[in-house]
């Protein structure tokens, strides 16, 4: 049976959605309560909280705006990736080396977690290995060269090999781009399926899960926190804010940090008769900073992304828009027809680093993954968990990083975003 649902919070039936089969339903609150954690948002890094803490005896409870897999949890690129947002050598300008040691360390824990996690609960989120991130401009060989040999030589990561361009062109299918580096330690999933078994295992172990339940105020009052909601109010000692992008109004130092960017992927009919097409179905992520990203799917069909809105508004000529950027890369594919299309918002942050912050008193906020958030929102729903309980994690190296707010408020923050957005847009087609 195939689930039809579609989102209140997000554009468009996605392949995930359509191949995944009937999502579990959950019920929506039905009157108040009270625990010791609340958590906000049923995405990967709310869930795994809720799994995490249910474990260990912790009476939790999680309320969810639309159904579990609406949000970018459910409908994102499917990449693992490897390290944070940026290249580590990058983070070490301003982080200087230990700490982006550290910081790259942890995000292969997060992937390793990831990987476990799926294994441990049998779910079976279609991984496979590889992914190739390469260069849309001439006369960076030198730059992703090094990103290899700096991996190997300075954090101990020996799976990245440069590639230069024949190698790129053979593995891309395409001669679009110029140079890059394939990633053998990593690579892409099915993150509807991921989250869908996560949902299982958190009500499993016993957390409270409600659906179709949207948080409208949080307040404090003798010494609790207080969400509140159509059908009734939660009442906990501690809060976790896991709503990303789609933190709207509900708590101001959590939407003065986190942004959202509306992101589009379409899926093709199945490319048998193109075997030229990553033929080594790794997933790809290239250099425009308004990102291309594609992968071909367990089925042979190529999901791609890359055309992004700066704003809260869905735009009505998706699959259109995402057609001519396959056809740019892939000409060949023309006639090919795109079969699904679908949208869904990530949350950045000014420097493209996660938001871990107390916006108060026993509410911590986690987001902002900007794009790289399949395994670090999983692993920081864990970290949470631990830091709840008692244990020492990993989740200070994040919650030290320095996150600006974006400028210009509520009212301007969009514009703004939008017009220097736009400017690296066009620096792309330059």
């Amino acid at each position: 049976m195939t689930d039809t649902w579609q989102s209140p919070i997000a554009p468009g039936m996605s392949w995930y959605q359509a191949s995944v089969g009937a999502r579990p339903a959950y019920p929506s609150l039905d009157g108040s309560l009270a625990v010791d954690v609340a958590i906000v948002g049923g995405g990967f890094t709310g869930l795994q909280a809720a799994l995490n803490l249910a474990k260990v005896g912790v009476r939790v409870a999680l309320i969810e705006a639309g159904r579990f897999g609406d949000g970018a949890s459910g409908r994102n690129g499917g990449q693992l990736g490897t390290g944070q947002r940026w290249w580590p050598e990058d983070l070490e300008k301003d982080l200087g080396l230990e700490r982006s040691k550290a910081l790259f360390r942890m995000a292969e824990n997060a992937k390793q977690h990831l990987l476990d996690f799926a294994d441990i609960h049998g779910i079976d989120m279609d991984y496979m290995p590889g992914q190739l991130n390469v260069s849309h401009k001439r006369g960076h060989d030198h730059e992703y060269r090094a990103n290899a040999e700096i991996a190997a030589e300075r954090y101990g990561y020996p799976h990245l090999t440069f590639m230069d361009a024949e190698e790129t062109a053979h593995r891309v299918g395409t001669r679009d781009y110029y140079c890059g580096v394939r990633d053998t330690g990593t690579g892409h999933i099915h993150p509807l399926k991921l989250l869908v078994g996560l949902a299982a295992a958190a009500a499993e172990a016993g957390a409270q899960l409600f659906e179709m339940t949207r948080a409208t105020g949080i307040r404090q009052a003798g010494g609790k926190t207080l969400i509140d909601t159509a059908s009734g109010v939660v009442s906990a000692d501690r809060v976790l804010l896991a709503t990303n992008a789609y933190i709207g109004a509900l708590e101001p130092v959590t939407a003065a940090h986190i942004m959202p960017i509306g992101s589009f992927i379409a899926a093709t009919a199945p490319l048998d008769d193109f075997p030229h097409v990553i033929p080594g179905h790794e997933a790809v992520c290239d250099s425009r900073f308004v990102v291309r990203y594609f992968r071909k799917t367990k089925d042979n069909r190529l999901l791609f992304g890359g055309r992004e809105v700066y704003s809260s508004n869905d735009p009505a000529d998706t699959a259109e828009a995402i057609r001519r950027q396959i056809v740019s890369t892939y000409p060949a594919l023309k006639s090919v027809p795109i079969t699904h299309s679908w949208g869904g918002y990530v949350g950045i942050t000014m420097p493209r680093q996660p938001f871990v912050r107390e916006v108060m008193p026993g509410v911590t906020s986690i987001g902002g993954y900007s794009g790289h958030g399949v395994m670090l929102s999983n692993y920081c729903g864990k970290l949470y968990a631990d830091r709840v309980t008692g244990k020492t994690g990993e989740l200070d190296l994040l919650a030290d990083l320095k996150i600006p707010a974006f400028p210009g408020g509520r009212r301007m923050r969009s514009p703004l975003l939008f017009l220097a957005l736009t400017w690296f847009a066009l620096r792309d087609r330059i």
